[in-house]
């Protein structure tokens, strides 16, 4: 079981890291416009907000490489505290911004988060 929570923790990461160069450095190009549907000036508008919350996306996927690598108890505990910083901005996201983020952020940090308790 502790591989199968390692391999969606490192998922779940990957999937941060993916959001980050979306926000930070796609927002106003096709791939970033395609995700988010804004048009050109909307993009530009928002991008300094996007820039901001990409960053914030690089650091949970670092944090949760932080917990894979890193020696339990540090590990373990890194890896349940940023997965559920993944998992609270999720349900925050899909709240306030757009309910697509359920799934594609806080559904996958929930179930990263209960592979890691279980394999414990």
């Amino acid at each position: 079981m502790e591989a199968v929570a390692n391999v969606l923790v490192g998922l779940v990461a990957a999937l941060h890291v993916y959001i980050l160069v979306m926000e930070m450095f796609l927002w106003q190009k096709k791939p970033g416009k395609a995700l988010h549907g804004f048009d050109r000036e909307m993009a530009r508008a928002t991008a300094p907000m996007a820039a901001n919350q990409g960053l914030y996306n690089g650091f949970l996927a670092a944090g949760l490489v932080w917990g894979l690598i890193a020696a339990d108890p540090t590990g373990y505990r890194a890896q349940v505290f940023f997965l559920s910083c993944v998992v609270v901005a999720g349900v925050y996201g899909a709240a306030t911004a757009n309910r697509r983020i359920l799934f594609a952020q806080a559904l996958p940090g929930a179930l990263a988060l209960a592979a890691v308790l279980i394999a414990q």
